[in-house]
């Protein structure tokens, strides 16, 4: 005899493994219709939190992309000599350091979003209109998936938005 409770952690391990597998394999098509720009996928996401949720603290960045401050603060020191984000002290502590997005990094995003909008556009003409029905009904439940990893998951909250983690 089954309880409801057994079956339903079995149906949402099932879920999960499922969303996991199909995560991984959206990785790589992120990855492939992405331009070299030599950016890597963590210094995008970085730039897509900042354009997000406005400046932060080197700490807050570490945490939001899952890496340590001293790997944070070595990636902004290259996207800062690059052009593609600014420090400034806080206006509520001159001791602390706020990142933020440049003119030139939102111009990079706008680009790289650009790029892979028009290789997806491709791709997705090649599916039947029922897969294309399926993947827009889907994006609700993409979203609040996102929203509830940010706001109580894995990772530090950040700002809701749709521009996604990988930018």
């Amino acid at each position: 005899m089954e309880i409801s409770g057994e079956r339903d952690e079995r149906t949402e391990g099932a879920l999960a493994a499922g969303v996991a597998a199909g995560l991984e394999r959206l990785i790589g098509l992120f990855r492939s219709l992405s331009p070299p720009d030599g950016l890597s996928l963590t210094a995008a996401a970085t730039l897509a939190t900042l354009e997000r949720s406005g400046p932060r603290r080197l700490t807050s960045l570490a945490a939001q992309e899952g890496v340590t401050q001293p790997a944070m603060t070595q990636l902004i020191a290259r996207l800062q000599d690059s052009g593609l984000v600014g420090r400034d002290s806080d206006p509520t502590d001159g001791r602390v350091v706020q990142v933020r997005l440049t003119d030139q990094g939102r111009e990079m995003l706008a680009r790289r979003r650009g790029v892979r909008a028009e290789r997806l556009a491709s791709i997705l003409a090649r599916i039947s209109p029922q897969d294309q029905a399926a993947l827009t009904a889907a994006l609700p439940a993409i979203d609040a998936l996102t929203s509830a990893q940010r706001n109580g998951g894995l990772l530090a909250p950040s700002s809701a938005g749709h521009a996604g983690p990988f930018t």
